[in-house]
């Protein structure tokens, strides 16, 4: 690669494909900070879509590329950037690295066919980052590398080279291996020494951007030294993997294997997902219109990723379930699209990022929208049909209008205002529907209220929209703490729902303490007398019962039981006496929490034959309640989890360090893969409110877990003391 010159697309216009064999879609991989947007920035300008760094073709100043659609906004969420180099359009989605927003990131890896790692020198590879390799390697996604902060003062190429190799050659060290070297220049005044171009190892060439330009050379004696050590690696690593097997005898056997061979097999090899090679990025100099190893990347991307018509056929179903056959990356097939990102324009409303992956859109037609699988996030099935406004082509702030969109490419659409992330576009006359991709599970709750009664008014509105954007939050209506609950996946999660709440929709919202649903029961058996009566002008109020509370199993709920005898609460208020009862059980006799797991039964009382009445036996039966409660053991139930947790091994002692110290009983340890154990324990829910904060720092963001519930089982004395003096000064 890199013998060949390719042409820049030309700005201000938006880049089209006329059939898929045209098209690239690629994914930017990298945690926060690793450079992914300013390599996108640089890409943009290498390929012609801008005219200078900072600037759009009509001359709209955007404070270099990041802000396009702002810094801050694009550090949180997925990002299209459509380019043109050498008659291809790639589509570049450039996703967030924060943890918090995998959600985002999950979605650029539906919609590309290829991803390429965007690794930091100075900072090296986090374990996060080394998980979505994994992920991508089990469905055989193409992936390259590209090293960027060259320019840093502790940089080494060299040896991010061969972090590179450990981390995401494990399996296989010759399939992840630098296609360039960098070119260094003479030192500056501190002393470091710049990149100013690279060494390309097939080509032999030199590729010096001294200039500003990206300007081909032969390599000096020197430099070809340091080519031919490192290229005969090469050579072997892309031989291993060609689909040639005499190949390697040929090489081995002293025959000089031409370029275009090689290069062929470095691309086939790279679109299989077998071969990954080492790229590196550094800043252009001042003015200058090319970065270092742009056209490197852009010449990979066009040559080396594969095309939508490589991607495997997408199975389909009808919305109720019924199969149909797959579909392929054909414009002229069935109408199948997904919606990969929603998000809200004040001008135009709704906006949908939608991958066709068969057929064609065209503007203001008719489209069925299925959205299924999501109901316990607060999205309700749907199935329905509308007419789709205008398409068109992102680039930062600007919209640039599109005739059509055909399989294998992505493109925004208006006005679709049912449509959700996840959901599937097809022919109203021939629905269909995808299934939704893997959606991490968010662990995080934000228990919420309204600032105020007007913002009362406008919130369940504001909240259905807000998660009709982002499938990985989860909206919770808790029947038993009656909190409005918004699950996250982490912190920054929270900050972006609680901003977008009260700039997006006006809603302003404030945060309260999250509640566990505790439970209360009777520890022994206790007895309780009520006794109601009032006298005033007319009718009184006349009502006593007597009732014996015993506890019951765990799970048995709440048993009424009626040993009246002699008619001494006549049977018409014996149904009286348990409404009463179940409502203070609901209410809790303790702590204010449901009572649960106890036999009441009622064993005598007494009426008037006027002044009793259906209220006034419901009135002496909770006080009844109350009154055996007053003088019994009252045990608070807390919810108990159970925890599943996947970590490398090397976390395995301090995560059950971790959970010995939240009340935690490890039930088991196995195996999950190489190098990755499952932690299997049992768990107060009160104990992991934060858990999916806290398991970040003690496995350097390395580790995942999933919960369930499993019981409720009584809480230690000292801590329910606790809740109950909480209790006392909440009322």
């Amino acid at each position: 690669m890199g013998a060949t010159s390719h042409q820049a697309g030309a700005a201000g216009r938006a880049p089209t494909a006329d059939r898929p064999s045209s098209l690239r879609n690629v994914v930017l991989v990298g945690h926060s900070g690793a450079g992914k947007t300013t390599l996108v920035e640089a890409l943009a300008l290498t390929a012609g879509a801008v005219n200078r760094a900072g600037r759009v073709e009509d001359g709209t100043a955007v404070s270099d590329y990041d802000e396009i659609e702002h810094r801050q906004q694009r550090s949180v969420q997925l990002s299209l950037v459509p380019v043109e180099w050498a008659g291809i359009k790639i589509n570049i989605l450039d996703t967030p690295g924060y943890a918090d927003f995998v959600g985002e990131l999950r979605a650029g890896l539906r919609a590309a066919d290829a991803a390429l790692f965007v690794v930091s020198s100075s900072d090296g590879i986090d374990g996060a980052t080394r998980m979505v390799w994994d992920e991508c390697a089990a469905v055989g996604m193409p992936r390259a590398i590209v090293v960027t902060h060259l320019e840093a003062a502790r940089a080494d190429y060299a040896q991010m080279a061969t972090v590179c190799g450990e981390n995401f050659g494990a399996d296989d060290p010759d399939a992840v291996i630098p296609l360039y070297l960098p070119l260094y220049g003479p030192p500056g005044p501190d002393g470091h020494t710049p990149v100013t171009g690279l060494l390309g190892l097939l080509s032999r060439r030199v590729y010096d951007y001294t200039s500003g330009e990206r300007v081909e050379r032969d390599p000096e004696p020197a430099e070809l030294a340091l080519i031919s050590d490192a290229r005969s690696r090469l050579i072997e690593g892309i031989i291993a993997e060609s689909e040639d097997e005499s190949l390697m005898d040929r090489y081995l056997g002293g025959e000089d294997i031409d370029f275009k061979t090689l290069v062929d097999d470095l691309e086939r090899a790279v679109a299989r997902g077998t071969f990954h090679p080492v790229l590196m990025a550094a800043p252009a100099a001042d003015g200058a219109r090319q970065g270092i190893g742009t056209v490197e990347l852009l010449e990979l991307i066009t040559g080396g990723f594969p095309t939508p018509l490589e991607r495997a056929a997408v199975s389909v179903t009808a919305p109720d379930g019924a199969e149909r056959p797959a579909v392929t990356c054909d414009p002229d097939g069935p109408l199948v699209a997904e919606v990969v990102k929603t998000s809200s324009d004040p001008y135009v409303g709704r906006v949908s990022l939608v991958r066709v992956f068969s057929g064609t859109l065209h503007p203001e037609e008719t489209v069925h929208v299925s959205g299924h699988g999501l109901a316990d996030r607060g999205h309700e099935d749907h199935d329905v049909d509308e007419r789709i406004g205008t398409l068109t082509s992102p680039f930062g702030k600007q919209q640039r209008t599109l005739t059509r969109v055909i399989a294998g490419d992505l493109a925004c659409v208006a006005k679709l205002t049912r449509a959700e992330t996840g959901d599937t576009l097809s022919a109203k006359d021939r629905p269909l529907l995808m299934e939704p991709w893997p959606m991490p599970d968010p662990l995080l709750p934000l228990a919420i209220a309204a600032h105020s009664k007007a913002d009362e008014d406008k919130l369940s509105q504001g909240l259905a929209r807000l998660v009709a954007e982002d499938p990985t939050m989860r909206l919770e209506q808790n029947p038993d703490t009656h909190q409005v609950v918004l699950w996250c996946l982490g912190e920054a999660h929270q900050d972006v729902a609680l901003e977008r709440l009260r700039t997006r929709y006006g809603v302003q919202v404030d945060p309260v303490p999250h509640k566990v649903s505790l439970r209360e029961t009777f520890g022994a058996k206790a007895a309780g007398r009520g006794r109601h009566v009032k006298q005033s002008g007319g009718h009184g109020q006349f009502a006593i019962c007597e009732i014996e509370v015993e506890p019951l199993p765990p799970g048995s709920g709440i048993e009424f039981v009626d040993k009246v005898v002699g008619g001494s609460v006549p049977r018409q208020f014996i149904p009286s006496v348990e409404k009463g009862v179940r409502t203070q059980a609901a209410r809790g006799v303790a702590a204010g929490h449901p009572l649960v797991d106890v036999r009441i039964t009622l064993v005598d009382g007494k009426a008037h034959s006027v002044d009793s009445s259906d209220a006034a036996f419901q009135t002496a039966g909770a006080l009844a309640l109350r009154d055996a409660a007053a003088e019994a053991r009252i045990h608070l139930l807390e919810p108990v989890a159970e925890l599943a947790v996947l970590v490398p091994d090397e976390y395995v002692g301090p995560v059950m360090s971790d959970l010995a110290g939240r009340r935690g009983r490890v039930v088991g340890t196995e195996q999950a893969g190489a190098g990755r154990t499952q932690v299997r324990a049992e768990i107060p829910e009160i104990e992991i409110g934060r858990y999916a904060v806290e398991l970040r720092s003690v496995s350097h963001g390395t580790g995942r877990f999933t919960r369930a519930y499993a019981r409720h089982e009584p809480m230690p004395p000292q801590i329910a003391d606790k809740v109950r003096e909480q209790a006392e000064k909440g009322t």
